[in-house]
């Protein structure tokens, strides 16, 4: 990495931080969501874990949106 890309990482770091974790955090969170439920609106569990993990910060969000289905309890 050049120098001066160091230095904006470091000048940016506290506003990435929150990013990075909420995104981290989004995305466990709807991974552990298509496991434990067998219900979608739309598509089927491998679909989904696809979707959540590569579309990382939109993936979840649209997840949670369109994909989640009804549950049963």
């Amino acid at each position: 990495m050049h120098t001066n890309n160091v230095q904006i990482l470091i000048d940016y770091w506290p506003i990435l931080l929150p990013v990075v974790l909420l995104e981290f955090g989004l995305m466990i969170a709807a991974v552990v969501h298509v496991l434990r439920h067998p219900n979608y609106r739309f598509g089927n569990k491998l679909l989904w874990l696809v979707i959540v993990v590569v579309f990382q910060i939109i993936g979840p969000v649209v997840y949670f949106v369109f994909g989640r289905g009804e549950s049963d309890q």
